[in-house]
């Protein structure tokens, strides 16, 4: 509880900055999964409310080639949501106290430099973003200490947290709970006991629907939809509702995905996973396209519990990133994403640290080779290298994970 009123005392220090800015207009920039989405949608209501115009952009990653050009900017609030709280200290060499920057994550962080950069990701404050703290149920959080009114907002918290899948022995703890807790009070979501924990459903006047398919339902929207207007989709459905025309977007995004996976899944039981010494890796290149890199991640979930994985080596997907990014036009990354996911053997070692963490190892590796590190948890993670630098990356992550078995 000390923490959580710790975060809160921040987030009343950056809101009161925000109220007393010029100018009524925010650029939300957010994740693309439903945890992301949730965010944003939060978000853009609870600052409608406040009578502030609200500009969404949707980022898969915030890469360095669009924070330049979001920082060329002067006088603006920018909010970053389910990302960015590892790099706090690049976004405030960028910003030079240029614009106001709130920071709404729940990933490994670190503190800000320019006093106009609020890091407000719950880690900082001694909350596990990987347990206790999803990117949505903090934006809840800043919604209520905005206005309380935006208690309203819980179910959308929820749907983000149990999107996010961080659960503690098949149920939601600490704030996440509190969030989904609160919207079973209000009558917007029911939870139910079952044998291996709990399930979350969402109540809406179109009927009930479990929050963990709801959690797909959204990542199929932003990962396979991300360059056809699937997020935008997705922000319409947590703040109005399922409709046809997202059931039909996703019934077609969905028929895409299969087929990419199905073929892709074949390609790794015909010999195209590599092993080394503690991971297991391949390579899609952009038979994922035209759908978003985002798809590498959900890829690895899928394969994490197939019979010809190893269960005791990371797993590691890389897709080439594309050089576009909606609402951004072109942009030249030449860049690989590498996706980590563990199998259920290593998760359990990791959680009681007998092995060691994505968020600890692939960050590392990455920087050795001038690549780029945000979002990582212990269990999953993710980053970005030059293209080509694909076999360096695993070969200096095996150094690493060597180094610790022998320390």
């Amino acid at each position: 509880m000390k923490m959580v009123k710790s975060l809160q005392e921040a987030m009343k220090k950056a809101i009161k900055e925000m109220v007393e800015w010029p100018g009524k207009s925010v650029q939300v920039f957010h994740h693309n999964d439903a945890d992301g989405l949730s965010s944003g949608a939060i978000l853009t209501r609870a600052l409608e409310r406040e009578g502030y115009g609200v500009h969404r952009f949707c980022l898969e990653k915030p890469y360095p080639e669009v924070l330049r050009k979001v920082f060329e900017q002067k006088g603006a609030i920018l909010v970053f949501a389910d990302f960015a709280g590892r790099i706090a200290p690049l976004i405030s060499r960028l910003n030079q106290g240029r614009n106001l920057t709130l920071i709404l994550d729940h990933h490994a962080a670190e503190a800000a430099t320019d006093p106009r950069v609020h890091n407000l990701d719950p880690e900082l404050f001694g909350l596990k973003g990987d347990r206790d703290i999803a990117a949505a149920t903090t934006c809840f959080l800043f919604a209520k200490t905005l206005n309380p009114d935006n208690q309203d907002l819980a179910h959308i918290a929820a749907v983000g947290a149990v999107g996010d899948k961080f659960f503690v022995k098949g149920r939601l703890v600490s704030e996440n709970r509190e969030a989904a807790l609160e919207a079973a009070r209000q009558g917007r979501v029911e939870v139910r006991e079952h044998g291996e924990g709990e399930f979350y459903f969402l109540k809406s006047p179109g009927g009930e629907v479990r929050c963990d398919d709801l959690g797909v339902y959204l990542d199929v929207l932003g990962g396979a939809g991300y360059y056809q207007g699937g997020p935008e989709m997705g922000v319409r459905v947590l703040l109005d509702g399922v409709s046809k025309e997202s059931d039909r977007m996703v019934a077609a995004l969905q028929a895409t995905k299969e087929k990419a996976f199905d073929r892709e899944m074949a390609r790794l039981q015909g010999g195209a996973l590599q092993r080394t010494g503690h991971i297991q890796w391949f390579h899609v290149e952009e038979r994922f396209s035209p759908m978003g890199v985002k798809m590498i991640g959900l890829f690895c979930e899928a394969v994490r519990s197939r019979d010809f994985i190893d269960p005791g080596k990371y797993i590691a997907g890389f897709q080439t990133v594309p050089n576009e990014i909606p609402g951004f036009g072109r942009i030249e990354f030449n860049q690989v994403k590498i996706s980590m996911r563990v199998p259920s053997l290593l998760e359990r070692e990791i959680r009681e640290e007998r092995a060691m963490g994505l968020n600890v190892f692939l960050p590392e590796a990455t920087s050795r080779l001038g690549g780029f590190s945000d979002a990582c948890h212990r269990l999953t993670a993710a980053t970005t290298v030059a293209i080509g630098k694909e076999e360096d990356l695993v070969r200096e992550m095996e150094e690493i994970l060597d180094q610790w078995q022998g320390s």
